[in-house]
């Protein structure tokens, strides 16, 4: 059995038919702001949850307070020190609950996007296997973009602009600023 962290069902959607092997979902993302917006995806993953027939373990730990005061620490540091420190928090936490409850393995669904630092995600996964004693079943999701960009679509699934964090948010829509004078 086989544990993957979902970010969110769009991404997950993208990677689930070819994962081999029976698996159980897990979504952790305390990355995910505002709490409206974590809500949202949570909903689309458990109304795809029910559709495809998967089962979906929900942390219902939402440390948004701990996450924003280390994300804040590691914001515009070299390296997407950010980034890096969200990947492994996320990672952490599902590989040491899949090497506590059983599993033979564990992967994430951040695999799938060309979006997300993927080498880094690798490295992060990595280091996992080797600090919790579980395997990192790791695979390049990405050539399957256009086929889970296809069902997201036809599931009338609520498809996000960003990574889920305020920065990255900020990021992407900062251009916005630039068309108001004064």
């Amino acid at each position: 059995m086989i544990l993957v962290h979902a970010c969110c069902a769009p991404c997950l959607s993208g990677i689930i038919d070819d994962i081999d092997t029976d698996f159980k979902v897990y979504f952790y993302n305390p990355n995910i702001q505002p709490l409206r917006e974590y809500t949202r995806r949570l909903e689309t993953l458990i109304k795809f949850s029910k559709e495809r027939n998967f089962s979906l373990i929900i942390d219902k730990e939402y440390k948004l307070q701990e996450w924003l005061e280390n994300a804040v620490k590691l914001n515009g540091k070299a390296d997407n020190l950010r980034c890096m420190y969200c990947y492994a928090d996320r990672m952490d936490r599902v590989a040491r609950y899949a090497k506590e409850n059983g599993y033979e393995a564990f992967t994430t669904s951040m695999l799938y996007s060309p979006f997300q630092k993927h080498e880094m995600i690798k490295e992060i996964g990595f280091r996992m296997e080797k600090k919790h004693g579980i395997r990192f079943l790791y695979r390049d999701f990405r050539e399957n973009y256009p086929r889970g960009d296809e069902i997201a679509k036809r599931y009338g699934m609520y498809r996000q602009g960003y990574c889920g964090c305020i920065f990255s948010e900020f990021d992407r829509y900062s251009f916005m600023l630039n068309r108001y004078e004064g």
